[in-house]
């Protein structure tokens, strides 16, 4: 039987980060996780480009450009949907995510999913940074070892 998984080497690797500006509050706390986590992964600060864009909605577009580009090695999306009072929560939700999938399945570039989608702030406060961790971290190992393990096969 053989065995692939992804090492957490980062060194040489160029990582493009997509982040929502909408719920600036939560996104700039998680993108800093995912940079802190980068960079102690041996990725470079140069090779770390962030492209901000008005809200997660328009995540998926842009993370299509870098992806083709082939400037990058693995991308990681970042944003915070927060449910409010109208369905609109439900539709960004979805179609972000669905976005973002499609990005990453028809370009073979790993992507990290990183947007929240929470039922309230403080469940948004609790997953970046506090008592639920840093998802931006996460998705910092997550396309480290994703890029790792597509490389071994």
């Amino acid at each position: 039987m053989n065995v692939v998984e992804g090492s957490l080497n980062g060194e040489g690797l160029s990582i493009g980060i997509v982040v929502s500006k909408f719920n600036e509050q939560i996104t700039s706390k998680i993108l800093e996780g995912a940079k802190v986590t980068l960079l102690s992964l041996g990725v470079s600060e140069s090779d770390i480009t962030v492209v901000f864009v008005p809200g997660a909605f328009e995540i998926p577009v842009v993370a299509s450009h870098l992806a083709y580009s082939s400037d990058y090695d693995g991308l990681i999306c970042l944003g915070a949907v927060v449910k409010g009072e109208t369905d609109h929560y439900e539709y960004v939700a979805s179609q972000t995510s669905k976005g973002i999938l499609d990005v990453s399945v028809e370009s073979g570039v790993p992507v990290a999913f990183g947007v929240l989608t929470t039922l309230d702030m403080g469940q948004a406060f609790a997953r970046s940074g506090g008592d639920k961790g840093n998802i931006g971290s996460s998705c910092a190992n997550t396309v480290i070892e994703t890029i790792n393990a597509v490389r071994s096969l």
